[in-house]
């Protein structure tokens, strides 16, 4: 393709193919920061949703909700340091967490929705129950759900990030 001007501007199919590597670097840089803030905003509204159940509601988590705890907190930890850093690298230690986290979270969702067996039901006599009122939050929303839905928006938000890697 020859550099060819139109009135002073280079052809636009010059001007896409002049792109200089570190023009399409600096682009990746971008989304790579983008869904890495965005997934950190989530994984932080989860985890102060989840204190503020927890702690201020007085409504105890049950064996799952604990397992998914223990996957999103990191992520918060994770990606904000990694914001603050400007490490676009971190996304690789959050992305297995989000979908540990997905993964007991749709299994929790499913034992909501009952849809799974009675005896697989990891809860306690004695502790709160997976499939209780008390997995209510404000007696309408499924708290697995939520937690699925986060778990979920979380991975989305750090795929593009898996794409750039692949294609580098």
């Amino acid at each position: 393709i020859r550099n060819e001007t139109t009135f002073g501007q280079p052809h636009p199919v010059a001007r896409d193919s002049a792109m200089t590597e570190s023009q399409k670097n600096l682009e990746g840089v971008r989304t790579t920061f983008i869904g890495m803030t965005i997934a950190w905003l989530i994984a932080l509204i989860s985890t102060f949703g989840a204190l503020f159940i927890g702690e201020v509601m007085g409504q105890m988590p049950c064996v799952t909700c604990w397992y998914q705890r223990i996957a999103m907190f990191p992520i918060v930890l994770i990606l904000g340091i990694a914001l603050l850093r400007d490490d676009e690298s971190a996304w690789i230690y959050a992305f297995p967490l989000s979908l540990v986290g997905g993964a007991i979270a749709l299994w929790h969702s499913l034992l909501y929705a009952e849809f799974l067996p009675k005896p697989i039901v990891p809860c306690t006599d004695t502790g709160p129950s997976c499939t209780g009122e008390e997995q209510l939050l404000f007696g309408t929303i499924p708290i697995p759900y939520l937690s699925l839905i986060a778990f979920i928006l979380i991975t989305v938000a750090l795929l593009p990030n898996l794409k750039r890697k692949a294609v580098k």
